[in-house]
């Protein structure tokens, strides 16, 4: 007999953010919350900016393009919050001319 269960990916197909939490509603019913804290990008976005979202990876994550932020089912399921890089430089300029963003962490 075999006992073995399939378990299905972490899919979203809705998203809803608020003054306090970012809720993720999955394909298979289930539905994830987690702080608004846990995205500073969200957290410092205008009502408007966090409206303005879209599925990525057929639904693997959700992606706010006016501020440049992505979350992922898997890492609301596992609790990763997005870390908070510091600009130590903002820009800095090469040799060839082209501007380059500098980061630490």
């Amino acid at each position: 007999m075999n006992t073995a269960v399939e378990l299905e990916e972490a899919k979203i197909k809705d998203v809803t953010v608020t003054k306090t939490t970012i809720t993720a509603q999955l394909v298979d019913g289930r539905t994830i919350s987690v702080p608004l804290a846990w995205s500073w990008r969200l957290s410092e976005a205008t009502p408007k900016q966090r409206r303005n979202w879209e599925i990525i990876g057929d639904g693997h994550g959700v992606r706010w393009p006016d501020i440049d932020e992505d979350i992922s089912a898997e890492g609301m399921l596992y609790g990763i919050p997005a870390p908070r890089v510091r600009l130590t430089q903002r820009l800095t300029k090469r040799s060839s001319g082209r501007v380059k963003e500098r980061r630490a962490a």
